[in-house]
């Protein structure tokens, strides 16, 4: 009996130490797991929110870069229209009158270059646009001699006629209408002039721009008679 009992106390005992033996080894193996997860779901979530910030910023950047593409300043042309004249103006057809639009344009780069365009159509913006292509088309060069033009002239077209004199610096342009149109875009900045004839718009603008393009510079002059500029001019 004595022995029976032992040996039950001996198991007993070393199904205990056992048990002991092996709860602080699970412990410590789930301890280690947990520590170690931790980092991994960590990084996981961080991944996770770096993908879904990824496209927010990506967006962002995109916007900016549309936000600076249009605030991109465009470079100014160097050529000025002026519309001088709109006019409705009447065809007789078969069917009627067809109403329409008469535009006139004055255009010029302030650097001796000049035109006058002039162009019909049903709308008022079509006809300056057209105008405006067409003052292109017809520009001349006029030859500027120190703010003025090298010597009184007088243009004509129609029943319109216009007389131009040089002036002395500090003059300003004695002009008024068309004609000051013209030559302000053409970059005279002293001349005298006077409009006889005809008050119409078109044929004072049209007789401002032949009396220019009949200029004759002081060089071409020197040339035909066979003189320098300093001799011409003293």
């Amino acid at each position: 009996m004595d022995l029976e009992n032992k040996e039950e106390m001996n198991v007993e005992t070393s199904a205990e130490t056992a048990e002991e033996k092996q709860v602080p080894a699970v412990a410590q193996s789930t301890e280690v797991v947990a520590v170690e997860a931790t980092p991994a779901a960590e990084t996981a979530e961080a991944a996770v929110e770096a993908k879904e910030e990824k496209p927010a910023r990506q967006r962002r950047g995109r916007g900016k870069k549309q936000k600076i593409e249009t605030t991109e300043e465009k470079p100014q042309s160097e050529w000025t229209e002026r519309v001088v004249q709109i006019r409705r103006v009447t065809k007789v057809v078969k069917g009627g009158k067809k109403l329409s639009f008469r535009a006139v344009v004055i255009v010029g780069n302030r650097k001796g270059q000049v035109g006058v365009g002039c162009a019909k159509a049903a709308e008022v913006i079509i006809a300056i646009q057209k105008a405006i292509a067409d003052g292109r088309k017809n520009l001349i060069t006029v030859p500027i001699f120190k703010t003025t033009i090298p010597h009184p002239i007088v243009g004509r077209s129609g029943a319109g006629e216009v007389m131009l004199r040089p002036a002395s610096q500090g003059t300003g342009i004695i002009a008024g209408g068309a004609v000051r149109l013209v030559l302000e875009l053409a970059g005279i900045e002293n001349i005298l002039s006077k409009s006889l004839g005809s008050k119409s718009p078109l044929n004072a603008a049209n007789a401002t721009l032949d009396a220019l393009q009949k200029l004759t510079p002081f060089s071409e002059v020197a040339k035909k008679r066979g003189l320098t500029m300093a001799q011409l001019l003293n």
